[in-house]
């Protein structure tokens, strides 16, 4: 992988990761189009620069994150169903992982579904919460098991998770935001265990590679959360609707072409 490649996925990840429309299925398109999905470090790559994604959440929010511990508690009972089920459903979890065509489905059934959750919850915008309290934070984590299925998207389930529990949009996204970081963190750092632990190093070149990857999705993924928050308070869901029926179409006609797809 030359820099020209690590810096393009690293932007798919900073743009893709806290939106909702499936960083996954992003990777596979930009992987497989750059002719370096089946590549090792690559795969690798892709789980190690979410670190910078997840540091631009803190940056961003610091004072709620050194704000007072009900923060955290709030946190951790969004974290507990993910962390369980991820445990319990891991090689169940990467078998789908395998099947690009689960990830094209879910982008587009989920894109579709977003296509209504404006209406849905139309009257959160009028009478919702600002915040969740600890029984809908426990409750949006199980909707965050959900984004477990490739293509789902973690981000658009907890922002429908929240919603459903009546949080105003960009309550609801900011929760996803601010859940994403245990979440990713222990995915990610539960990967790179299993990596070295396998006996796999890095080259100085790979780790210059890793080192630039972070930055870059630590600067987009900024930008693209404060984009993000100003366009869904003001736009609402339908235009990420749209973009993931296209883009899971997109993978769809990829794979019908004979284009060799694989996850990241």
């Amino acid at each position: 992988m030359s820099f020209l490649e690590a810096i393009i996925l690293a932007i798919i990840e900073g743009i893709t990761e806290f939106l909702p429309i499936s960083s996954t299925g992003h990777m596979i398109i930009g992987s497989s189009l750059m002719g370096i999905a089946a590549d090792d470090f690559v795969k690798n790559y892709t789980v190690i620069i979410q670190f910078g994604a997840i540091l631009s959440v803190v940056v961003l929010y610091a004072r709620r994150f050194f704000r007072d511990i009900s923060f955290y508690f709030k946190l951790f009972l969004g974290f507990i169903p993910a962390g369980v089920f991820g445990f319990l459903l891991n090689d169940f979890i990467d078998k789908l992982l395998e099947n690009v065509v689960v990830v094209a489905v879910s982008l587009l059934l989920g894109g579709i579904f977003l296509l209504f959750v404006d209406k849905l919850f139309a009257r959160n915008e009028e009478i919702g919460k600002s915040e969740p309290n600890p029984a809908d934070s426990f409750f949006i984590g199980f909707f965050q098991v959900l984004a477990m299925i490739p293509g789902v998207s973690r981000s658009a389930a907890t922002i429908v998770g929240g919603l459903s529990r009546k949080l105003t949009r960009k309550a609801a996204a900011e929760f996803s935001f601010f859940l994403a970081v245990p979440t990713m963190l222990a995915a990610s750092s539960y990967k790179l265990l299993k990596m070295f632990k396998a006996g796999d190093g890095f080259t100085s070149e790979q780790i210059q590679l890793l080192a630039v990857g972070n930055l870059v999705a630590f600067v987009v993924a900024m930008l693209a959360i404060k984009v993000f928050i100003g366009f869904l308070t003001r736009y609402g869901f339908k235009w990420f609707g749209w973009y993931r029926i296209l883009a899971g179409g997109v993978i769809l006609a990829l794979y019908f072409a004979g284009v060799d797809l694989q996850i990241v």
